[in-house]
């Protein structure tokens, strides 16, 4: 009921791991995988190696969480060796790497090493607190993300291409339909929201020590719903939805709203793994006690209602 064949992955279920929860290494991520992901999407990596921010880089908020890791990531050629030892799995659960750079060149390149070992690539052009010139200081530029997705494209013709968009633009419509003319095979929608910052109430000292970061979980639901909603009647590819899921009622809101497949990130930080096994299995029978045949006849259900 819930098995679908997007971008030429055959998938048990619509629910990926999201980029930067889990996705650092092999064996975490077969972990997710035996817990009943459809799908694994990498912690972001690049060409070099990137340390990241110092601690703290993650602080819980009301809803969710503040985190500015700051694309920390070993490196692809310590990444690909990761990739390697998870082609074990890649038959029942697709593995899509999450790839950042501050060039064509370097997206290009990142691309061309790991091909072999992945099902697809979600370019990470919408990170809001990587630093200069990675991330959303690309995805906030149409122009910009047409020619890294253009590049990418021209170097990689077989491996799908997955675009993760920042919704921190006035219209990520605009941004979509750049991605998509440039021949991104998928969106995904939305990466964090912000920066925002916390600060410590006795010592008055902001708790990141980048400052600022990334706001995720279930509090940017409504944003990320808004964001999958408009660019489902902008576009013509299919659609991850990301953003505080954490129950099935939430998966079927994305669903409903014209995302094919979902992710689930922060919420593992409350539910554990088993969040997959649990949103598969509630909306599973939901379809059956509602006289759906498959996934497929909600999606973008909210835009058919007349």
């Amino acid at each position: 009921m819930l098995e679908q064949e997007i971008l030429g992955m055959k998938l048990s279920n619509p629910l990926f791991l999201a980029a930067g929860i889990l996705g650092t290494t092999a064996s975490s991520m077969k972990m997710v995988a035996r817990a009943g992901a459809g799908g694994i999407v990498t912690k972001s990596f690049s060409i070099e190696a990137n340390d990241g921010y110092d601690n703290p880089t993650i602080v819980k908020i009301e809803g969710g969480v503040i985190n500015s890791v700051g694309l920390a990531s070993p490196g692809v050629e310590a990444k690909k060796e990761e990739l390697k030892d998870l082609n074990e799995i890649r038959d029942k659960t697709p593995v899509i790497a999450s790839i950042y750079g501050d060039s064509e060149e370097v997206f290009s390149d990142v691309a061309n090493q790991t091909k072999d070992y992945v099902d697809a690539f979600e370019l990470n052009v919408s990170c809001p607190h990587a630093k200069c010139g990675f991330g959303s200081n690309i995805g906030e530029n149409p122009e910009l993300t047409h020619d890294i997705v253009s590049s990418v494209k021209d170097n990689i013709k077989d491996v799908p291409i997955i675009v993760k968009l920042t919704p921190n633009v006035t219209d990520i419509t605009e941004i979509a339909k750049a991605a998509e003319d440039a021949g991104a095979d998928a969106l995904t929608l939305i990466n964090s929201v912000g920066p925002g910052l916390r600060i410590d109430y006795k010592t008055a000292r902001p708790i990141l020590n980048n400052v600022f970061g990334g706001i995720a979980g279930p509090m940017i639901k409504p944003i990320a719903l808004k964001c999958v909603y408009k660019t489902y009647e902008t576009v013509d590819i299919p659609l991850f939805g990301v953003g505080g899921i954490r129950t099935y009622k939430d998966a079927l809101e994305f669903l409903y709203a014209g995302a094919s497949l979902l992710q689930i990130g922060t919420s593992i930080m409350y539910e554990g793994p088993e969040i997959f096994k649990n949103i598969t299995h509630d909306l599973s029978n939901f379809l059956e006690e509602n006289g759906y045949k498959n996934v497929e006849e909600i999606i973008g259900l909210s835009h058919n209602l007349g």
